[in-house]
């Protein structure tokens, strides 16, 4: 039984993520970051393989596999030891990015990437999702400023494949509206960052 909070990000390259969960965490006690997919050793493993530019001959399904695959050696090495010993949890992406980018943008089924992932997680979903929502060009546009950012395969595709992912979440948010909160990540990084803090306090805090 978990006693800590699951809390996921979610969203493009490009949103702010990583940015806002460092920011975070200072804010909170008793605290582990950590990302997907990766986290621990062999999920970072699989992470190369994923995101090698390299692989583009990578099948949909073989995609969506991995990234299971890498969730749920994570997930039993890192989060779930975690939350037993009380903490807060800050993922950057979990479940729902597999939903979004393989299930709706890839054209697997959102159904489907879901059963292969219910097998993985064991039906341990997150307490709180904050969906950082931007235009797909802006997102591509602050990577592309980002020269420390290593590009990757999924950056190399087309706009109009993070067109769909955007339109993945956003299904997304009509199926899980007491857990997903969509945020406008289109702002100034303070900004951005006082909504996020507000609705974690809301959401989350009374229950800790």
């Amino acid at each position: 039984m978990k006693n800590g909070t699951f809390i996921t990000f979610e969203g493009p390259d490009g949103a702010g993520k990583t940015t806002i969960i460092s920011m975070i965490a200072e804010h909170l006690k008793n605290v582990l970051v950590t990302r997907e997919p990766g986290g621990i050793d062999i999920a970072e493993q699989i992470r190369k393989v994923i995101l090698a530019k390299e692989n583009t001959a990578m099948d949909p399904r073989t995609e969506a596999l991995l990234y299971a695959a890498a969730r749920r050696q994570h997930l039993i090495e890192r989060v779930k030891p975690a939350l037993e010993e009380g903490k807060v949890v800050l993922c950057d992406r979990f479940v729902d990015s597999s939903l979004a980018y393989q299930g709706y943008a890839r054209g697997l089924g959102i159904e489907e990437v879901l059963t292969i992932n219910q097998f993985a997680i064991e039906q341990m979903m997150p307490n709180l999702t904050i969906y950082f929502d931007i235009e797909p060009e802006l997102g591509l546009m602050r990577i592309n400023r980002n020269k420390e950012r290593e590009i990757n395969r999924l950056d190399l595709e087309t706009l109009e494949f993070h067109q769909r992912v955007r339109e993945g979440y956003h299904i997304l948010l009509e199926c899980f509206p007491e857990r997903i909160m969509k945020v406008d990540a289109s702002g100034a990084i303070q900004d951005v960052f006082q909504t996020v803090l507000k609705l974690i306090e809301e959401k989350v805090q009374p229950s800790l």
